[in-house]
């Protein structure tokens, strides 16, 4: 079982900045690629960022030099530090990974999401 939680999230005022965290836990062989995702209020999940286990990186075109996504492999961490906040960024954010694990000694590959961090920007 493999676990992500996501934590950094919270109110902030437009301009503003906020670091958002997320951590894998439990039975992991490996962890190729992790990404950020947001879900606004009636809209559909989005892509924000995706980082994949060598460092390469990968954003929203609308979210370009604002945001940066990192990672810390040795930890089973991700990040993602977010600048210039904007009232339109406020959603639920979401950490999401391919794991694979090793179950009786078979190799599994499964997508793995958290439960989400509310980030709100307003004045």
């Amino acid at each position: 079982q493999v676990q992500l939680v996501e934590s950094g999230g919270g109110l902030v005022q437009p301009g503003g900045s906020l670091r958002l965290s997320c951590a894998a836990s439990g039975s992991i062989f490996s962890l190729n690629a992790m990404g950020w995702y947001r879900q606004a209020s009636g809209k559909e999940r989005e892509l924000v960022a995706v980082v994949t286990s060598g460092g390469l990186t990968n954003y929203a075109d609308s979210l370009k030099g604002r945001f940066t996504i990192s990672r810390v492999n040795a930890e089973n961490t991700m990040y993602l530090q977010m600048n210039s906040l904007k009232p339109e960024d406020t959603a639920l954010y979401y950490c999401n990974a391919d794991v694979k694990t090793i179950v009786r000694g078979t190799l599994f590959r499964n997508d793995y999401w958290g439960q989400g961090t509310q980030v709100t920007v307003s004045s």
